[in-house]
């Protein structure tokens, strides 16, 4: 086991999920990689690596804990992907507090640990992700909104003991002065601004296809600065024997 990362944003629609597949392959270029929905209310990175058809997914894991985590495992586009579930009745009939157990089993399988977490973080099941990662990658745009939640998430993840890996600029536009705002980003962030990814059709295009953008359109312009991103990302090694129980002895928040 290498590192658990929580992809994080404070708030939706700054493509927090297309971020978490692309920088998922490009980590896969040289570490195992797994990639978990951790949005237990609001999943849908199940449609972005065409698994809506799967038959067993977190929510299951979450509601039996006699279910096999492997079941809920798929290898797509060189990642396995636990996608979770998107009906009501799964998300009412789930325990936030099994994805311990879950990601315990998960990391002595797998080098990079991405836990694709819910936006908004106002209950214990949405904080849990950023509680059990050993660092946060946090996705933001470069709008006084967006980096305001992004602080937000910096205030959380600090709460609970979790690092900051680094801070990702993603739907960029050529109007936004993304040049000013990033040294002024850089500031405020404990962790170092990994990457800014530019607005592209091609990720659109991707979600809409199924596919995770870098192998929809790998050679895009978002394509090629994920990869860049992931790059500036410094992946640590850890113990998993020791990450196994430390995710299994986590504290489940109880006030957010």
């Amino acid at each position: 086991m290498v590192e658990a990362f929580a992809v994080a944003s404070g708030k939706g629609g700054t493509g927090k999920t297309t971020s978490t597949l692309a920088l998922g392959l490009a980590l896969a270029e040289e570490h195992d990689v797994t990639v978990v929905d951790a949005d237990t209310g609001m999943a849908n990175l199940l449609f972005h690596a065409g698994l809506d058809d799967a038959t067993t997914t977190l929510h299951d894991l979450l509601a039996d804990a006699d279910a096999d985590v492997a079941d809920a495992c798929y290898e797509r586009f060189g990642l396995t992907v636990v996608p979770c579930g998107t009906d009501l009745a799964g998300f009412r009939d789930a325990d936030p507090a099994r994805l311990r157990a879950v990601v315990a089993e998960l990391a002595a399988d797998t080098d990079v640990l991405l836990l694709d977490s819910p936006a908004a973080l106002d209950s214990a099941a949405s904080v849990l992700p950023v509680v059990l990662a050993d660092r946060a990658i946090i996705v933001t745009q470069p709008t006084v909104p967006a980096l305001s939640d992004a602080l937000k998430v910096q205030e959380y993840a600090s709460l609970y003991g979790t690092g900051i890996a680094g801070v990702l600029f993603n739907k960029v536009r050529a109007d936004d002065n993304v040049e000013r705002v990033v040294p002024q980003a850089e500031r405020y962030f404990d962790g170092p601004i990994v990457g800014t990814v530019p607005d592209d059709d091609a990720a659109r295009a991707a979600r809409r296809a199924g596919e995770p953008l870098l192998a929809y359109a790998p050679d895009s312009p978002a394509a090629r600065a994920y990869r860049e991103a992931a790059a500036n990302v410094d992946v640590r090694v850890a113990d998993e024997d020791a990450l196994a129980d430390r995710f299994r002895s986590a504290v489940v928040p109880e006030d957010v």
